[in-house]
């Protein structure tokens, strides 16, 4: 598991645009964790939110966050990566991503049931 704290930015939406809107917080370089979807929590004023996660390969950590709405932009959030899903891949379309996507949240969901 690896606990970093980052800040919510804006993003290009896309994720939004697929229906899995994300919450991007941009943290310090170095992660140990490699590129992929991770099973994960994000904590914001004491609350602690399940979460699927996609690390990039770059300081930004994009988090889908089951059950919250609200605004975090600007925000600092703290992340904890537990267990990894998958690796990182491209997609032909985005009926293709939607579709992983859509598979990725439920194998976290599972995930987060046998805690």
């Amino acid at each position: 598991m690896e606990n970093v704290t980052g800040v919510v930015i804006g993003g290009t939406k896309k994720s939004r645009l697929l229906g899995f809107p994300t919450a991007n917080i941009e943290v310090p370089s170095g992660l140990t964790s490699g590129p992929g979807i991770y099973a994960g929590y994000i904590i914001f004023e004491g609350q602690k939110y399940q979460s699927a996660l996609y690390l990039p390969g770059t300081n930004i950590i994009e988090a889908f966050i089951f059950d919250f709405s609200g605004d975090l932009y600007d925000k600092e959030v703290r992340v904890e990566i537990l267990e990894k899903i998958r690796d990182k891949r491209d997609f032909e379309n985005d009926q293709d991503a939607k579709d992983q996507i859509a598979k990725d949240v439920l194998k976290t969901k599972e995930i987060f049931n046998k805690l």
